[in-house]
């Protein structure tokens, strides 16, 4: 990319939106060591207002790292733990009949707050999991035959264990599509899980400070809106997502037998905004093909669905993601 980029901003990012970024991230490595990758796809995430689902294995410090990003931003939070015997209206909330006044009236559910935690969604059967739809899409909830908008920021940040695990339902593709990145968490390296033992071993709680509001987020999220996107990274992104549908079209024809779909118009949506937000992180107010690079398998990796033919090849939905961009060519 050209230096005409920046100079084309419609708006620069400024010193307090890098001061407000590095205090939270400074508040959250208080509590998490390491897992920078999760942390900033997180922050994303906050500040586009896409939903994150994370996948790992247990004691990776999800739960802990969300929790931790929701008291740094000094707002309302809610963890929904996700079992089996889970209903609906567990979630969402129920009409209940007022003895007083003879008429029913909307006990709400855990939804009502700005960050959920939804732990271990997959732990969930199907009807619980698409209780979450309209929420996550509109932000809005419906109980009974009145619609209740949810309070901005609204976020919903969800974890799974591994598909193959016991006990663990597959997300239906219609929820799964509604989560603008997906991520693979992964152990700690040495010396961070012995830096992890030396905080966490001894039991105390480590006190976090409120490093943003949510009008300081929500004025972030228009900010990101306005950074510059070339003509030419938005050709890039479209060309990315066309080859997961298309790729003999993109020199990719051996791909094709491997995939089954590939990603909806969501995704072209959601990889422009998130790579606005990875721009912003690092201060620029101009998006570049590198943005795009490095956010890209978050954003595809759970909507380009594989093939038998790849199962049985050992070929997954990264491995595609991976292959496609190496042969689109970045502006």
């Amino acid at each position: 990319m050209t230096t005409t980029s920046e100079s084309a901003a419609t708006r620069p990012v400024t010193s307090s939106d890098t001061l407000m970024v590095q205090a939270l991230l400074e508040q959250v490595a208080r509590r998490v060591v390491g897992q920078e990758y999760m942390v900033e796809r997180l922050l994303i995430g906050l500040l586009t207002g896409g939903h994150v689902l994370l996948e790992g294995v247990p004691g990776l410090a999800k739960t802990l790292t969300v929790k931790t990003l929701a008291e740094t931003i000094d707002t309302t939070f809610q963890r929904i733990q996700f079992t089996p015997d889970l209903l609906p209206a567990d979630v969402l909330g129920t009409q209940i009949f007022d003895q007083q006044t003879g008429e029913f009236r909307a006990k709400k559910g855990p939804i009502f707050a700005n960050i959920i935690l939804a732990d271990e969604i997959n732990r969930a059967p199907a009807k619980v999991q698409a209780a979450l739809l309209e929420a996550m899409q509109e932000k809005q909830v419906t109980i009974g035959s009145t619609t209740y908008v949810l309070e901005e920021p609204f976020l919903v940040l969800a974890t799974q264990n591994p598909i193959e695990q016991e006990g663990t339902y597959a997300l239906p593709e219609a929820q799964v599509d509604r989560f603008m990145l997906k991520l693979h968490v992964g152990y700690p390296t040495r010396a961070e899980e012995k830096e992890i033992m030396r905080r966490m071993a001894g039991g105390q709680a480590i006190p976090i400070e409120h490093a943003a509001t949510p009008q300081a987020i929500l004025e972030a999220r228009k900010r990101i809106t306005e950074l510059y996107l070339d003509d030419r990274i938005v050709d890039y992104i479209v060309d990315i997502v066309h080859a997961t549908r298309t790729p003999a079209d993109a020199g990719l024809k051996e791909l094709a037998p491997l995939i089954e779909y590939g990603a909806s118009p969501r995704a072209t949506i959601f990889l422009a905004q998130a790579s606005r937000a990875h721009a912003f992180l690092r201060g620029r107010s101009f998006v570049t093909p590198d943005d795009v690079k490095a956010i890209a398998p978050d954003v595809l990796r759970h909507r380009v669905l594989t093939t038998y033919e790849a199962e049985a090849e050992e070929v997954t939905s990264d491995a595609i993601v991976t292959r496609v961009l190496a042969a689109i060519e970045a502006p």
